[in-house]
């Protein structure tokens, strides 16, 4: 750890410290709008009732493992590929330190940031953990990015139980006020932890950081193939749900043939609960993790994987998703030990080709009346099961159905405005639309795709009214 003048501190100390911040504690200019639930509670919306699509990225070791320059460069291919979310771990252990030696924790108790007065990168006595969690969010803003900030990953309170409540409150209470006037941020509570252990915990985490930050979405990150609303539903502080559809232990389970990937089942569940709130697959399996989440012998998740979740979980109501590839979601670098049977770098792997595609879904659903738009099975006359399954979501005068196979489609006219349609198709893959024609918007139409049926031919096809 770099040689620094530490300050033990009450939390009335800790504001006066963080109020030195120049980035903390005053509204940035060119400050991001605040994103808030939409009054038909389904979406998401910014402060000027504009549709928000969340488009997420994993990268949860980035506080920890990025110097600035990479993290500059992070961000910017991000913004470049058109995500606007990025889910990070304030803390991923409590013995955090960064990149640059900083620890974030005086003998690793929550309740004790570690921080130094001043925050000039040059000297550093002065740049902290905490300083350089603020410059992160600051490039974060600068590239139109919205940091989803774990305070403390569930191992740490689920395993040795090494947090209080007393010690969780506290510390969400320094969290919440010295970023109570950064725009850019939606806290995650939780992280990848059963939601019926520690609820105590969690739900002093929760409360205090919505009792303090009122105009900051909250939400809890669960274990894999669990969700929020399973545990949290109807506490005051879950603005909306986060499922993890993925990265459960299933050992043979895992396969595929087991279809235990079924994403869509998670939305369709949650969007019947009250009361409504928007959901989301906040951890889907990665690109490039084995099938087995730690069987490195089994297959890897690919690009039509992560676009196969994509699709099925927002056509079916959800409010945005979460992409993540395995070599981004731990930061990896050379040297590093890898997990998961990763081998890539992180540097090489932001370029991975679902990370390329994942822009073409939020393109797609925000060039239609999105706040109107439902989920609509009801369009679809020949459903099928597993990677047969097909989706469809509609608005007033649209419609859009996706397979993930190109198999035909056999559609029940007449669920949108108009005496005939204009059909086309959607490429997942690159974003390009082929107009098919004119269809008379009665009875039952057939449309087939281009190309074989195989898994990964996926398509949209769209109905517009005439």
């Amino acid at each position: 750890m770099n040689l620094k003048i530490k300050y033990l501190y009450t939390l009335g100390l800790s504001l006066v410290l963080a109020a030195q911040s120049g980035y903390s504690q005053s509204a940035e200019k060119g400050a991001l709008p605040k994103i808030k639930v939409s009054k038909n509670q389904h979406y998401f919306v910014t402060e000027e009732e504009k549709p928000f699509f969340w488009l997420g990225d994993t990268g949860w070791l980035t506080f920890g493992k990025l110097d600035r320059a990479a993290v500059d460069k992070y961000f910017k291919d991000r913004k470049a590929k058109g995500f606007n979310v990025v889910q990070v771990m304030v803390l991923h252990n409590i013995n955090a330190v960064n990149v640059y030696g900083d620890a974030a924790l005086i003998k690793e108790d929550v309740s004790k940031p570690l921080i130094t007065a001043g925050n000039n990168f040059k000297n550093p006595q002065e740049y902290d953990y905490w300083d350089h969690v603020d410059y992160t969010l600051e490039v974060a803003r600068k590239n139109g990015i919205y940091l989803a900030m774990v305070p403390v990953w569930g191992t740490n309170v689920s395993k040795g139980n090494k947090v209080s409540i007393e010690q969780a409150t506290e510390y969400a209470t320094f969290l919440s006020n010295r970023y109570k006037n950064r725009t850019n941020i939606i806290w995650l509570n939780g992280g990848d932890t059963h939601g019926n252990e520690f609820k105590d915990i969690w739900n002093a985490i929760g409360n205090t950081l919505k009792t303090n930050n009122p105009d900051k979405l909250v939400t809890f990150h669960p274990f894999g193939r669990t969700d929020s609303s399973d545990d949290y539903h109807t506490e005051t502080w879950l603005d909306f749900n986060m499922f993890q559809s993925g990265h459960r232990r299933y050992d043979q389970d895992t396969l595929p043939n087991s279809f235990k990937e079924d994403n869509y089942k998670f939305v369709q569940r949650d969007l019947a609960l009250k009361p409504t709130k928007p959901t989301l697959d906040g951890e889907p399996s990665y690109e490039g993790i084995p099938h087995g989440l730690h069987d490195t012998l089994q297959p890897k998740w690919t690009a039509s994987d992560v676009r196969r979740y994509g699709y099925w979980s927002v056509l079916s109501g959800a409010a945005g998703y979460t992409y993540g590839h395995n070599a981004v979601m731990q930061m990896f670098r050379k040297g590093d030990k890898p997990a998961y049977g990763n081998k890539e770098l992180w540097t090489s792997a932001i370029n991975a080709e679902g990370a390329g595609q994942m822009v073409y879904i939020k393109k797609l659903m925000l060039s239609f009346p999105y706040l109107e738009r439902v989920p609509d099975q009801s369009l679809i006359g020949n459903q099928g099961e597993k990677y047969d399954y097909l989706v469809a979501t509609r608005g007033e005068k649209y419609a859009l159905i996706y397979t993930y196979n190109g198999r035909k489609i056999k559609v029940n006219m007449g669920k949108i405005a108009g005496d005939k349609v204009a059909a086309s198709w959607y490429n997942p893959r690159n974003g390009k639309e082929i107009k098919i024609g004119l269809i008379e918007n009665k009875n039952t139409c057939e449309f087939q795709p281009s190309g074989q049926k195989a898994d990964g031919n996926d398509w949209v096809l769209i109905l517009r009214s005439n």
